[in-house]
């Protein structure tokens, strides 16, 4: 990391001064200014959100929202500069002055990309990062919500719990997730299966589009709004904030979390499992997570079944002991609890916990990391499982998760909204793994085990496409090459995301950024400026 230019022994004023004469030793800095500052609000100085590779600050500004440490190395391409707005003229001003000096634009809301296409670019960039924009504005008499695009999660399950006890929202369990990468790309919780995806409640929108308007439902169209609530917002322009509607959660919810071993019969339940988890009552949301561990000297797979109930302890037990028995759960193993504080279990906060942790971004140490994502639409036989488990061993770090669907996911229509993994999708799988040492050939072999750990998984998972969840960012699964990706290019991977929302998404940033000035390597195609049209 770049060292800090100042000395901490000088006086502010000096260090104040030492920042100023810094940024106009730089012809170009200067330059970059100028535009900045004619094309913004005056009374919110631009100059003051701006960050040039020699300014003090700009190595925490970049760094404090790296969420993946394979992307804060010294060869990792870094901004020409940062840009942290806190109105939507500082947005405006940069779209307009980056296609003036041929820049691209990478948009960074919480930094929870996998792969880091929010913050990193081959091609010269700057990053517009959205940390300070982070209003939440409750409405409870109309049950809606407006929030920044630079809100975490976090902030906004503590906006909605301050307000009232019955309302919450169905979004993500990590709370220091930014909602505008989050929305944008969909966004799922563990209460998708009463309420859909996030993008399935949500009302309006702000975006600063190409031109460096500043556009709401109303005014960017129905076929704009339609693409941003699913499609990526980074391929359209830079949203600013999101009108959602509240939905109702009763004052006591209920969780449970058990650990099974294979010698403990793990295998049998995860195989019962499958049946159940997309078809039992739509308030119970049961996680799996598989991990490879040892007991008592011996490999085994530990199964974790993570639970959310909107309703009371009695209910859950007359629900589970009806319709999955297998797990064997008790009384002893339900909390009963209110909706945010579920937020704080299902984070592995201990109970009791002040919800005020959900305040803060940066709570846990970050990770070397890899995801990837498949869907299942068929049982997995206990075969299979067996087979699978054999794997992970194998392996040794690979973690699975399984993310039951069905319910209201599979009562909307796979067209409603670019996300289209609706009806026919039993479960999500993420697979993940995480590690501490540095060095490329680590990386190397870490991510190796992942993707043969996805090679295993073929025959089990969808096909034509192999469908992935674009919030699970997986550049393993194509990128468009450096400029303007043809129609054929990128369907590669956009099939995979968006299956046939892929097209219509292809013809709505024709319309609305014919010049493809948002682009990165996952990014939307126009037809206007790729080197191939789009087949009939």
């Amino acid at each position: 990391m770049p060292m800090d230019v100042c000395d901490p022994t000088l006086p502010f004023v000096s260090i104040f001064l030492l920042h100023v004469l810094m940024a106009a030793s730089d012809p170009l800095q200067d330059t970059y200014l100028q535009c900045l500052s004619l094309h913004s609000d005056p009374s919110l100085p631009i100059s003051a959100v701006t960050y040039f590779p020699n300014s003090p600050s700009y190595p925490s500004v970049l760094d404090s929202y790296i969420r993946n440490l394979r992307f804060s190395s010294p060869t990792t391409p870094k901004p020409s500069f940062i840009v942290a707005p806190t109105h939507a003229s500082h947005i405006q001003a940069s779209i307009i002055c980056c296609k003036r000096f041929g820049l691209e634009i990478r948009v960074r809301s919480g930094g929870h990309d996998y792969d880091g296409l929010s913050y990193v670019s081959e091609a010269p960039f700057v990053i517009v990062d959205m940390f300070m924009l982070r209003s939440v504005e409750v409405n409870v008499k109309d049950e809606t919500l407006w929030v920044d695009s630079g809100s975490t999660i976090g902030e906004l399950y503590y906006g909605i719990a301050e307000r009232s006890r019955v309302h919450g929202f169905p979004a993500g369990v990590c709370p220091s997730v930014g909602v505008g990468g989050h929305f944008s790309g969909g966004g799922y919780g563990n209460m998708m299966r009463r309420f859909g995806l996030s993008v399935d409640n949500v009302l309006d929108a702000r975006i600063v589009d190409a031109a460096g308007r500043v556009l709401d439902r109303n005014s960017m169209g129905e076929d704009l709004f339609w693409a941003v609530r699913g499609g990526g917002g980074a391929s359209f322009g830079v949203i600013v904030s999101w009108k959602i509607k509240l939905v109702p959660v009763p004052e006591v919810v209920t969780v449970f979390r058990i650990e099974k071993t294979l010698e403990q019969g793990a295998t049998d339940i995860v195989h019962q499992w499958q049946y159940v988890a997309d078809k039992i009552h739509d308030g119970l949301f049961i996680r799996v997570v598989l991990s490879p561990v040892k007991r008592k000297g011996q490999k085994t797979i530990r199964v974790k079944f993570n639970a959310l109930f909107l309703g009371n302890a009695q209910e859950l037990l007359d629900e589970m002991n009806e319709g999955f028995p297998e797990l064997g759960l008790v009384g002893e193993q339900c909390i009963e609890m209110s909706w945010i504080d579920s937020v704080l279990f299902w984070y592995n906060y201990p109970v009791g916990t002040s919800v005020d942790v959900l305040l803060e971004r940066h709570a846990a140490q970050e990770k070397f990391l890899k995801k990837k994502s498949d869907y299942v639409q068929r049982p997995i036989s206990k075969t299979g499982l067996e087979g699978i488990w054999k794997k992970m061993m194998e392996l040794e770090k690979p973690v699975l998760t399984f993310n039951p669907y069905g319910g209201k996911m599979g009562e909307i229509s796979e067209m409603e909204t670019p996300f289209p993994h609706r009806a026919g999708n039993m479960y999500k799988i993420q697979y993940s793994v995480n590690w501490k040492e540095e060095g490329e050939a680590v990386a190397n072999r870490y991510v190796d085990l992942i993707r043969r750990m996805y090679d295993y998984m073929t025959p089990y998972v969808s096909k034509s496409p192999r469908s992935s969840y674009l919030n699970y960012r997986d550049v393993d699964i194509g990128v468009n090459g450096p400029g303007n990706a043809s129609y054929a290019e990128a369907s590669v991977w956009g099939e995979k995301y968006f299956k046939g929302n892929f097209e219509r998404l292809v013809e709505v940033k024709t319309r609305v950024d014919p010049n493809n000035f948002f682009r990165y390597e996952q990014s939307i195609p126009s037809l206007v400026s790729g080197p191939s049209i789009m087949s009939e």
